[in-house]
Formats: structure tokens, sequence, C-alpha cells
């Protein structure tokens, strides 16, 4: 029987019943952010206010779980402060580290808080262990977050070549792009993703019931039509279905959710640090259904990596939480290669 080190859990929370959700059910870390634009998950009634950080930091640390905070969007000029006070914040409250994705801010981070613990965020877009490394150098980050872009191969090479831990995504929504170079959404709604914290901003999204279907418009344009019995997603211009030739269809990317559950042993044997669930947008049972699922995999994995094996019932609680009900190896799995 062999045993592999432990791979930590990081579980993702937009409010505090999803905190308290992924730390009941197993999480090693949650992320969570503020309300406002210095987090990429900046929708309306969503994240943390001062109050709700506060308590989500004790409830999590009285039972062991760490907790992050995302300063993962550019800050401005005009707007510089917003993003330094989120980090004097994250210092003062005692989380256990920020991800962060603009080297101003690392800069400032590493500065005025050394002892802060920076993780690079995946929207810094690194995907090659020479980045990685030059951020290590020059501000100390200890993580960073691979976009969801490469390979298992590719992965391995990474971690071979840097000191710097890894961590990898395991399950959640997909982005065509390489995360932090989005550029559909800004061109749809004259918004930058990175910069406003969302992708379809709430303020650009109209849903019209006509006649033949509900139809979905972002900026005026229209996105996808739904007939009476589908479900209706919420829009980004990635997963739309457009005409193309003679065929209406996702000609972009269909929609479907990441799932590297049984690639845990792989994952386990390069070196991954961490696996990251994605969804502060989601409830706080999606948080508590994926977290649990994770948590017994990973811990069958780190006691007996060679005779692992995923379970149905895993595989049918995650494919009920799987967007479009269908999930996919993404990247890591390239049979062609």
């Amino acid at each position: 029987m062999e045993k592999a080190a432990p791979i930590e859990l990081v579980c993702p929370a937009g409010n505090l019943p999803s905190l308290q959700a992924a730390v009941d059910n197993g999480a090693d870390c949650v992320y969570i952010g503020l309300r406002d634009n210095t987090n990429a998950r900046n929708f309306s009634g969503l994240n943390f206010d001062l109050a709700a950080a506060r308590d989500g930091l004790h409830y999590a640390h009285r039972k062991g779980t760490k907790v992050l905070l995302a300063i993962n969007t550019y800050p401005q000029p005009a707007t510089w402060q917003r993003w330094t006070q989120a980090v004097d914040i994250a210092a003062e409250f005692g989380f256990d580290a920020i991800i962060v994705a603009d080297p101003g801010l690392m800069r400032y981070a590493a500065t005025a808080h050394p002892q802060l613990r920076l993780h690079l965020s995946v929207q810094g877009s690194a995907t090659n262990y020479e980045a990685i490394n030059f951020y290590r150098r020059h501000f100390n980050v200890r993580r960073a977050v691979l976009p969801r872009v490469l390979s298992v191969a590719q992965v391995e090479e990474v971690i071979r070549n840097t000191p710097v831990e890894i961590e990898v995504f395991g399950f959640g929504s997909l982005c065509v792009m390489v995360e932090g170079r989005c550029a559909l959404s800004s061109y749809v709604t004259g918004e930058s993703p990175n910069m406003t914290g969302v992708c379809s901003p709430a303020k650009a999204v109209r849903w019209e019931q006509k006649a033949d279907g509900l139809e979905v418009r972002l900026n005026g344009i229209l996105i996808d039509k739904y007939g009476a019995h589908e479900n209706a997603a919420y829009p980004t211009l990635c997963k739309g279905r457009f005409t193309a030739g003679e065929d209406t269809y996702y000609a972009i990317e269909e929609p479907a959710s990441l799932n590297a559950l049984e690639l845990l042993p792989e994952l386990a044997r390069i070196g991954v640090i961490a696996v990251k669930i994605e969804g502060r947008q989601r409830s706080p049972a999606y948080v508590a259904a994926v977290t649990r699922v994770w948590r017994q995999a990973l811990d069958t994995c780190m006691r007996n990596t060679n005779g692992y094996a995923v379970q149905p019932h895993w595989a049918a609680e995650l494919g009920r939480m799987s967007e479009g009900q269908n999930h996919t190896l993404g990247a890591y799995h390239r049979p062609w290669k």
C-alpha cells in the first residue's frame, strides 16, 4: 500500500454560510473575496463585508481551517488605495494568505507586510516555471495557482523546475481563455473582468420571454435562447449558442465542468500541493456537496494511492453539480499528444 503526501483541499465561499459549509465538510483552506472589485467574483450580493470576514476567519480558525483572501484583479491608478487597503485588512485580520495577480500589489504586500503569505492567482496567467520563479525572486510568492490550460505533463514540468508550491483546479467551471487574458467579455460589455471583477456584469444582462422561448442578451447581443423545458444558465459570451454556417450550437465552448477526480493519484505523484474547487458564486449546498466528495476522495487516495478508484456515488454527486450536468478532464487529458 503506497501512501501519498497530503494534498490540500481549497474550497470556495461567496458568503458566510458557504464558508461554514466548506469548513464543516472538510476543506483544508477556504478562499473568499471582499465586497468590491478587488476580487474576480464581484457579483452583487456576493462576498464578505468586514464583519462577515472576521466571523468567517474565527469560525474557520477554530476548526483548524485556513482562510485565503482573493485580491486578484488589477488595480487602477485612481483607486489604487482600495487594493492596498484590502492587503492591509488581510494582514490586520490574520488571513493565512492573499491570492494576488498584479505585480505592483505584490510589491506593496511584500514591502508593507513581509509576514503575509502570497499566492499567485490564476489571473496572473503564469503558465511556465520561469514566470513563477520570477514572482518568487521578486516578491517571495509561496504558491502559484496554474491556469486550466496545461496538461498533466506540463504541470509536472512546472513542478520539477520551481520550489514554489503548485495548486491546480480540480472541479468547477471552465474558461476557454488563459485566465487573466480574457477579451471576450470586455469586447461585448466594454468592461474588463480583470478590472471590474466580473465576467458578464449583471447590469448588462437582460432576459426576455418571447413566444418561441426565453432570450438572454448581454449588452444587447443575443447570447442564447432557451426552450420551455431547458434550464437557463447565467450568460457568458464564451458559453452562448451561436449560428455558424447553417448550424446553431455552442460554437466556442459547451457548458461543462472540469472534474479531475480520476487524476488524483497522478496529481499526487507529480507533487501537486493543493487542489482548488471553483465556485465562489455557487450556493452553500453546492459547496457542501462538492467539498464532501473531494474530502472523501482525497483521504482515500492519500491512504492508498495504488488502490484508489473513483466511487460511483462520488461521480453521481459531482455529475449533479456539474455545469450542464457534463464534465470533462479539460486540458489535463490530451490523447493526441
